[in-house]
């Protein structure tokens, strides 16, 4: 895209959702202006227009909490831009991974509801690192380790497959999902793209 393509309102502004790129969550709302927008295709990092101070603010300049731009596209009116990024830490500045914590309201219930919360709950923990984190000692100790885990729990699943332990298997796939899940967190790929691939597989 090139930000010549994009309608600015009267102040000269669009608006600017962020989505981390693995776990679809919305990161938060901000504004550029075409200076930011062609500063974000510039550097691959997000450069937002702060209304409030009047100039660009590259995220997580101070802070580090930089966020690498995946992708960029513009609705159909071309009056909304949507930036898909890898966050490096949170990106509210209250400390939190999304600005969005609130729901004013329920949806229906999705059985696979929990994978999409799983990954949303993953890319918090790996962007905030809380202590005493289960998850987040796994991200320090890195690749090797989240790895070796995938390991142990497939062999506990293999074991209870041959055992014919039903409520077994069940608990040690689930085990082996998180896992699985972490690494794909881990290494920044969605499970979208496995999921693609999978949909591939199945038409060819």
């Amino acid at each position: 895209m090139k930000a010549e393509d994009v309608v600015f309102d009267e102040k000269g502004l669009v608006p600017a959702i962020v989505q981390d790129a693995r776990s679809k969550a919305v990161l938060t709302l901000a504004y550029m202006n075409e200076a930011a927008l062609k500063k974000t295709l510039e550097i691959g990092e997000t450069v937002f227009y702060s209304r409030s101070r009047e100039e660009l603010w590259h995220k997580g300049e101070t802070s580090g909490n930089t966020q690498k731009v995946e992708n960029i596209t513009y609705d159909c009116d071309q009056d909304a831009v949507l930036l898909q990024v890898i966050p490096a830490g949170p990106a509210c500045h209250k400390g939190t991974y999304s600005c969005f914590q609130e729901s004013l309201s329920s949806s229906e219930e999705d059985r696979y509801r929990i994978v999409t919360e799983l990954q949303e709950v993953l890319a918090e923990r790996k962007a905030e690192l809380p202590g005493g984190s289960y998850t987040s000692g796994l991200f320090q100790e890195g690749v090797d380790r989240i790895a070796k885990k995938i390991g142990e729990e497939a062999g506990e699943v293999i074991i209870a497959a041959k055992n014919d332990d039903r409520e077994e298997l069940a608990l040690e796939s689930a085990d082996l999902l998180f896992h699985l899940l972490m690494l794909l967190t881990d290494r920044n790929v969605p499970l979208d793209d496995v999921l693609e691939v999978l949909e591939k597989r199945h038409k060819s």
